[in-house]
């Protein structure tokens, strides 16, 4: 039988904020947030970090996960988390684990809670999906772009035809919390998403990722709002 392995791809680099996945969130290190949250999942065996950065796997160790060191031929700006994924499930299964699930988690992304996982996973396990990602709904999302002359048009609505709310279909962002797939598939597709996909919707504030110096003070404050910086 096989486990369910949490694997959180964590570079030393980034360009928007220095050392980002060590940046101080609400007190701790932006990526102690998506491990303590998947070692209080149910559901999830083992909590795996996979970084090139001593800092970044000693951090990660002190707050309970399992390291990887992952080879800088990955671990560049274009390199993607699929890449990290794969030499991760490689790794582990060297080791003498075989992994049935991997949930793969955004360490940029705090705003989740441990349920938001063992919830996702269950319903991956429960409805046959091969893949799931997480997304929230957004209800009156119109967006808008520059056209060739540089005129404003509307891009998913026509503005001179504007449906009543009521009539809108439902439409989901991917927050890029985290994704639940089937090795197998990872290998096959190179993607973290295929086979029959599972959308998991989590609630509007859980949306916020932090890419910039902005979204750290946006994050906490959404974080401290709803209680979830007392994990």
């Amino acid at each position: 039988m096989g486990i369910t392995a949490a694997i959180i791809p964590a570079r030393a680099g980034s360009k928007g904020i220095p050392s980002k996945n060590l940046h101080p969130v609400c007190g701790r290190p932006l990526l102690v947030w998506s491990i303590l949250q998947a070692l209080a999942a149910d559901g999830i065996d083992q909590v795996w970090v996979s970084s090139d950065g001593d800092e970044i796997l000693e951090v990660a160790h002190a707050a309970g996960a399992r390291t990887l060191r992952r080879p800088a031929d990955i671990a560049g700006d274009t390199a993607s988390s699929e890449s990290a994924w794969r030499h991760a499930i490689d790794e582990i299964e060297t080791r003498g684990q075989h992994i049935d699930w991997v949930v793969g988690m955004q360490a940029t992304s705090p705003i989740r809670e441990p349920r938001d996982l063992s919830d996702a996973l269950q319903r991956a396990i429960a409805e046959n999906f091969d893949s799931l990602l997480s997304v929230v709904e957004i209800e009156d999302f119109f967006i808008w772009r520059s056209d060739a002359n540089g005129s404003p048009e509307s891009v998913n609505y026509d503005y001179r035809n504007r449906k009543r709310r009521q009539a809108i279909e439902k439409r989901y962002l991917e927050n890029g919390s985290f994704y639940i797939f089937r090795p197998a598939l990872l290998r096959e597709h190179d993607n973290r998403l295929a086979g029959s996909i599972g959308l998991h919707v989590l609630e509007k504030h859980k949306m916020f990722q932090i890419d910039s110096a902005a979204d750290v003070a946006l994050c906490e404050a959404i974080m401290r709002g709803y209680g979830l910086d007392r994990l």
